[in-house]
């Protein structure tokens, strides 16, 4: 894979040009920015990409923190580690945003990618088409990450009833139970479909389940045509990913700003 084609590529197709991708979403330029203003309160709002510089970064920040803030909005700015100017983390510390842990950008060509890897003995994948499958999908993401995914779960049944072609859901059963959720995102006219989820109960780790979810879904994207596949990877899916055949782009680390907190 030729990195700097694939970064330009994933710059203008993802972060710069990308189309709405949900119901009511829009993506505005403005100031230096692009950003995603969801379509309902439970929505994910970003700053998708900025072109600053050391002249008019603060301000760019203060007028985002402003919008969102107007809004009502939890709102998070995607820093990349090639985004100018190179102090821009400290400026979103200043101007309140607190960092996630950072992820790795990871990209690989779908026909380069495994696609008959199956789910271990004992492992159903079952695809998420109605509220029922989202109330499992986000079992299954709280026994994984023990957090809430209760505003996830909203937004994947906003976008399963409004707009199905751009998204397919899978949650992972052993037995009843749901050990493991993953998601593929179509983007029409890009290059690219997003992975998402992946996380799997602490007893079926190391087994084989995530490596299973990565190919039902590059089967999905395969079917469709589409060329590459990009996940933004936590430490942990990073050297199974590596190991599939996917490639180290960037890091990206999600600063989030909570209005009130």
């Amino acid at each position: 894979m030729d990195h700097v084609a694939t970064l330009q590529a994933y710059d203008e197709q993802i972060r710069r040009n990308l189309d709405p991708d949900g119901p009511g979403v829009r993506v505005e330029r403005v100031d230096g920015v692009v950003r995603r203003v969801g379509g309902s309160a439970h929505d994910w709002n970003a700053v998708l990409w900025s072109d600053l510089d050391a002249a008019t970064a603060d301000a760019a920040v203060a007028e985002q923190v402003r919008f969102f803030t107007a809004l009502g909005r939890e709102f998070e700015w995607k820093l990349y580690s090639y985004d100018r100017p190179a102090d821009l983390s400290e400026r979103l510390l200043a101007a309140g945003f607190t960092p996630e842990p950072p992820e790795t950008v990871m990209v690989a060509e779908v026909d380069a990618l495994p696609l008959d890897t199956a789910p271990p003995e004992g492992i159903e994948l079952v695809p998420v088409t109605d509220a029922a499958g989202v109330r499992l999908m986000v079992a299954a993401h709280d026994r994984a990450f023990g957090t809430d995914g209760s505003a996830l779960g909203r937004q994947v049944l906003d976008q399963l009833t409004t707009a199905p072609d751009t998204l397919a859901v899978v949650v992972a059963l052993a037995g009843d139970e749901p050990v493991s959720s993953a998601r593929i995102e179509f983007r029409p006219g890009t290059d690219f479909a997003g992975l998402w989820g992946g996380g799997t109960a602490a007893e079926w780790r190391g087994r084989g389940v995530y490596r299973s979810l990565v190919a039902h879904r590059a089967r999905l994207a395969a079917a469709r045509g589409v060329r590459r596949l990009q996940v933004d990877a936590s430490d942990q899916s990073r050297p199974i990913l590596r190991r599939l055949g996917f490639a180290e782009l960037a890091t990206t680390t999600p600063y989030v700003y909570r209005p009130g907190a």
